[in-house]
């Protein structure tokens, strides 16, 4: 029989060999491809000295040639002091690739985020199906996808991606609630090889799966520098969420600058003159929140809408913009995928939604329509429906058309809307609406005259129809306000709606068109 000391003895070899399962030999693959442990990648994440492991001894059993943690490793910590579960997988032990024991120390770890209702975390540097274990991998793949759904909407999920995450590996991210990735990092269902084999097909790694490519797609939703810069978004995400949907997003700040400021009037003169003209939307949304605060969700992708989380009075709003700046802030197919997930993710975790509005309506074409805006469009505004979060709307300059009604109308269930007296509501802008309704008397005006008819036309379409006074005559905005009030305006609306309750139909669930 061994004494105390001797099996203390023996825990603290297998910890020890537990925390470089794979010896020198891993250490030497991690330092030729310049990458931090799992472990350190956790606790570059986490709160300083908060990690708990779970399953550090965890290996497959009955294969002497099995190594600790079977390829992830799995516990919980802090962020922000907010309890948090996680896993990392380990490229030193089979790649990162699934095995039965990674499946059940995953699954575990995500029964643990379900039970105390905390956020779960993947940091993803994956082979993906371990070859060697047969359906046994591909079993335990189809396991984990099964377990996401119960936690879906119910705490958050984030993803990030590091290295290369091929095949299997890719879809346990893309069904979180956002993907993270490293500019250096790749995602891709098959590689190029195998395309090259089987289509003929010559593509490039990074058109194929780069980050910056894939978030194109629309698969990532935030590309980051590097690792360090990777966590520290991942933190600021969590900073304007609640820990589960049973709870609300923690209060920071709260009371600040209660009076107009000087950048409060800088908005009386943010808009230009010229309907034509373009402006950063981002310029507006740092003035009418919170300290400037904003954390842009999916600013690689779709540039013609904005989305992003920011503080109203201390507590978190999500916001959707139109950016003038990039095909005048029209909406397309990709614009409201983007916008219809995150008006999704705010209802989920009780965050109200704030719209600001400068759109000139749904981006015509072919193209436009062989792609699905009819129905991608449709899944914005069925979004938006559904949402019973607070929704408010601010209107700054053109809401035309049917993105007039899906970006954030009263019609379609916004409980304020506000607009500035620089807004033009309307069915189109005034150029297009001429050309349909004064088509006879520019047809009937000398040659010489056209142009000057014309313009009249415009001019005086403007000025009495493309206008906020109609709206706000018949009740579809609630106040025309001053630009410079926008913030404390903001803080009173929100500080009305913020016992709100919708009532659901009782059904099993709605069909959201997909």
């Amino acid at each position: 029989m061994s004494s105390t000391a001797e099996k203390l003895a023996e825990l603290r070899k297998r910890l020890e060999l537990a925390q470089e399962p794979a010896g020198q030999a891993g250490i030497a693959k991690r330092e030729l491809k310049g990458i931090p442990s799992a472990r350190e990648r956790i606790t570059m994440l986490l709160d300083k000295g908060s990690f708990v492991e779970v399953g550090a001894l965890v290996k497959q059993p009955g294969d002497p040639n099995a190594l600790y943690s079977d390829g992830v490793v799995t516990g919980h910590g802090l962020i922000d002091g907010r309890p948090v579960a996680v896993f990392s997988h380990d490229q030193t032990v089979f790649g990162g690739s699934v095995g039965e024991m990674f499946g059940r120390k995953v699954a575990a770890i995500m029964e643990f985020a379900a039970k105390i209702g905390c956020p779960f975390i993947g940091i993803n540097d994956s082979g993906g199906a371990r070859v060697q274990d047969a359906v046994t991998s591909l079993a335990w793949y189809a396991e984990l996808g099964r377990r996401q759904e119960p936690l879906s909407g119910l705490v958050p999920q984030i993803s990030i991606i590091l290295g290369k995450c091929a095949g299997g590996a890719v879809y346990a991210p893309v069904n979180t609630d956002v993907v993270v990735a490293t500019e250096e990092s790749y995602m891709f269902v098959t590689g190029p090889d195998v395309i090259r084999e089987v289509t003929g097909e010559d593509v490039s790694l990074e058109e194929l799966g780069g980050a910056l490519s894939q978030a194109n797609y629309g698969n990532v939703n935030h590309v980051a520098k590097d690792e360090a810069a990777a966590y520290q978004w991942v933190r600021e995400y969590l900073s304007f969420l609640p820990s589960s949907c049973q709870e609300l997003p923690p209060v920071i700040n709260p009371g600040l600058e209660p009076e107009t400021t000087d950048t409060d009037l800088e908005l009386n003169s943010i808009v230009p003159d010229a309907d034509n003209a373009g402006y950063d939307m981002h310029d507006i949304l740092l003035r009418i929140f919170d300290d400037g605060d904003f954390l842009e969700v999916g600013g690689q992708s779709a540039l013609n809408i904005i989305t992003g989380f920011s503080r109203v009075d201390g507590r978190s709003v999500g916001i959707v913009a139109n950016q003038p700046l990039v095909n005048a802030g029209a909406l397309d197919a990709a614009a409201s995928d983007k916008a219809a997930r995150f008006v999704r993710i705010c209802n989920a975790y009780e965050v109200p939604l704030i719209f600001v509005v400068d759109t000139p309506g749904f981006l015509p074409g072919v193209e436009q329509e062989k792609v699905g805006v009819i129905k991608r469009g449709g899944r914005f505004i069925f979004a938006f429906v559904e949402a019973s979060v607070p929704k408010v709307t601010v209107v700054v300059r053109k809401a035309y058309g049917g993105a007039y009604a899906a970006m954030g109308s009263k019609q379609l269930g916004a409980d304020v809307n506000f607009a500035w007296p620089t807004a033009r509501i309307a069915v189109m802008g005034a150029e297009s609406a001429v050309s349909i309704i004064g088509r006879r008397q520019i047809a009937a005006a000398a040659p010489e005259d056209k142009a000057a008819v014309r313009q009249q036309l415009i001019d005086f379409y403007n000025a009495t129809m493309a206008t906020p006074w109609i709206a706000a005559e018949r009740g579809y905005i609630d106040a025309v306000i001053e630009p410079s009030t926008t913030r404390l305006e903001l803080r009173k609306a929100l500080r009305l709606l913020r016992d709100k309750e919708v009532i659901k139909n009782p059904r099993k669930h709605h069909l959201l068109p997909i």
